[in-house]
């Protein structure tokens, strides 16, 4: 009988051992290599861009919240890396702002993963503003003069930027 419960709990142990090995190895391999921007910041407990989408939805101008999330970079300013956009849920997008201009991304991070930390808002772009960032982004005349409404934007003012390398 002992050797009966001392051949379970081996099994077990070894089972729960190559268990262990195995979740460790997977997280190897989904673990990313960043470039960091700003604050230093990590991607654990990132939401998704869903999860992002949802959070701006319930925000009224004027409201903010300290938010970290993961998305791809649509777009980002051509002039210096001042700014940049990232898709969210259901082909909206966010426009990220850096915090006291104190840092800039790369001009040529369009496509790649990135987290962003700090805070999220909605605001309104003036005419003016949405030409200024259409301008920045290499936009045609044509496309700069067809903007003629103010528009609803969900904002972000990151402190901390990670780029997939």
């Amino acid at each position: 009988m002992k050797k009966v419960v001392v051949l379970a709990f081996s099994a077990l142990a070894f089972i729960s051992c190559n268990k262990k090995q195995n979740e460790e190895k997977i997280a190897e391999v989904k673990k990313v290599d960043y470039a960091v921007f700003g604050d230093s910041i990590t991607d654990t407990e990132a939401l998704t861009k869903d999860e992002m989408f949802t959070k701006f939805k319930d925000l009224k101008e004027g409201d903010t919240l300290n938010v970290k999330f993961k998305s791809n970079i649509k777009e980002v300013c051509q002039k210096k890396g001042c700014w940049m956009s990232m898709d969210l849920a259901e082909g909206t997008e966010t426009f990220v702002k850096f915090k006291d201009y104190a840092f800039f991304v790369p001009m040529n991070a369009g496509k790649q993963e990135a987290v962003v930390n700090g805070k999220a808002f909605v605001s309104v772009e003036t005419i003016d503003e949405q030409k200024h960032y259409a301008k920045d982004a290499g936009k045609s005349q044509a496309a700069i003069d067809s903007i003629t409404t103010p528009k609803v934007t969900y904002s972000f003012l990151a402190d901390g930027v990670l780029i997939a390398k």
